[in-house]
């Protein structure tokens, strides 16, 4: 069995259809359904299970045969509103919970595929997998930070396959349960829709009126990289996972009133709250990923806005 826990969020569920597309059904979904809304991610999904989280996690600890026949582990859960400041509640979902994941796949030389983030970096300008560029600047940037080191220091002490991606700004379908977390071009599309107007930043961390830039990618490409790490057994390691281009929110604006037909831009203050824990520009250095062997293209801006507005609008 492959399991994707976060399978009924925006990643784990569109890695669940691309493993049904590669012809993968035995799959199981572990999430946390509160939300029931997120039911609508993966509907149209074959799986043959779903768990709660809580309730997976007492199966792994119980040992019996419903765990061997688990072989590979695709870890996309965590809580990832990074303006939550409850350390505790965070730490519990993203640190704690991951770390006996991870011993139970090294016990049992499971493949564990994880999902990390750009947010370790802060707000840095070198964006490569490095201890010395990385320093989190919110409680959610710290759990991924813990998590990645906690990895790190098991990666040459094991045979199975670890490979933790860090994933930067990544948009498409099924995120819209994600709310104030979504992407900007989710908001975009609905302010526009709303408004006749999307409303950007004004400048911050020296960048112009919505010349902030960020390495934003399709999710898509997210899930090849997932599937390719799947195929290749023999890759370990902590890799980022952009484009490795920058696009300024000014691009992704003007992207979706070109879909549109309509619309204008307008700069709000910056938000104080946001002033020291705001990445004003990211850029995936992707060459770890690249000299690991994965070499496909990546969705240009422009091409992915367009996929997502023609998904979303439909």
């Amino acid at each position: 069995m492959i399991v994707v826990t976060g399978g009924a969020g925006f990643i784990g569920s569109n890695l669940v259809r691309g493993l049904n597309r590669e012809g993968h059904e035995d799959v199981v979904v572990v999430d946390e359904l509160t939300d029931g809304r997120k039911f609508e991610n993966i509907s149209d999904c074959k799986i043959c299970d779903y768990l709660d989280k809580d309730e997976f996690m007492a199966l792994l600890q119980e040992r019996g045969p419903w765990a061997k026949k688990i072989r590979t582990v695709f870890h996309q859960g965590a809580c990832a509103v990074t303006t939550e400041w409850d350390g505790r509640y965070m730490m519990e979902n993203n640190y704690t919970y991951s770390k006996r994941l991870l011993d139970f796949c090294l016990n049992r030389d499971l493949q564990f595929i994880y999902a990390s983030s750009a947010a370790v970096y802060g707000t840095g300008v070198n964006f490569a997998e490095d201890g010395k560029h990385e320093k989190p600047v919110n409680v959610y940037a710290y759990s991924k930070y813990l998590f990645d080191e906690y990895v790190r220091n098991r990666l040459d002490q094991n045979s199975s396959q670890i490979a933790g991606l860090r994933y930067f700004n990544v948009y498409g379908p099924r995120e819209r349960h994600k709310a104030a977390m979504a992407s900007v071009i989710f908001h975009f599309n609905f302010q526009n829709l709303k408004e006749g107007k999307i409303r950007l930043f004004k400048g911050s961390g020296g960048y112009e009126d919505g010349e902030q830039r960020r390495d934003f990618i399709y999710v898509d490409d997210v899930v090849d990289v997932n599937l390719w790490m799947m195929r290749n057994t023999d890759v370990s390691g902590i890799f980022n996972v952009g484009t490795g281009t920058s696009r300024s929110f000014n691009d992704v604006a003007r992207a979706v009133v070109n879909w549109h037909g309509r619309g204008d831009i307008h700069y709000i203050d910056f938000p104080e709250k946001l002033k020291d824990s705001y990445q004003s520009f990211t850029q995936a250095d992707i060459s770890a990923l690249q000299k690991a062997g994965y070499s496909a293209d990546f969705t240009d801006l422009d091409a992915g806005v367009r996929k997502y507005l023609d998904w979303m609008n439909r």
